[in-house]
């Protein structure tokens, strides 16, 4: 069971960058997905979830309107498209998947985590 991350790098402010994350070792189609990040010296905090279906995405009020989640079920992927960049955006961002999908924006309540990749935005 795998998580993978990737699409992490530099950008300036104001800029953009697209996460994805790609499961393998098993479908994750009936899981919440879920990303993550770490600031430098910070604790985890959530940024994004989104369920199966047309169930609404979930989104931390200091990405809301600058980054969409979106999943392709079919390939097991989730992305995560983060535009407007900020420097405080800077942190290692995680994938993640929760089986029972009842507090989405709940990082204890994922089951499986990728390791992350680096998003470093200057100023």
């Amino acid at each position: 069971v795998q998580l993978q991350a990737s699409g992490g790098g530099l950008v300036q402010a104001g800029g953009s960058l697209r996460l994805s994350c790609a499961a393998s070792g098993r479908t994750f189609r009936s899981y919440v997905m879920g990303w993550f990040r770490q600031p430098p010296g910070k604790a985890r905090e959530f940024v994004a979830a989104v369920k199966w279906g047309d169930n609404p995405p979930y989104y931390a009020d200091s990405v809301k309107g600058r980054f969409t989640i979106s999943r392709d079920s079919a390939k097991d992927t989730v992305t995560l498209q983060m535009n407007h960049l900020k420097p405080e955006d800077t942190a290692t961002y995680y994938c993640a998947a929760d089986r029972q999908g009842l507090w989405p924006t709940e990082m204890h309540e994922y089951d499986f985590w990728g390791k992350g990749t680096l998003v470093t935005v200057s100023s």
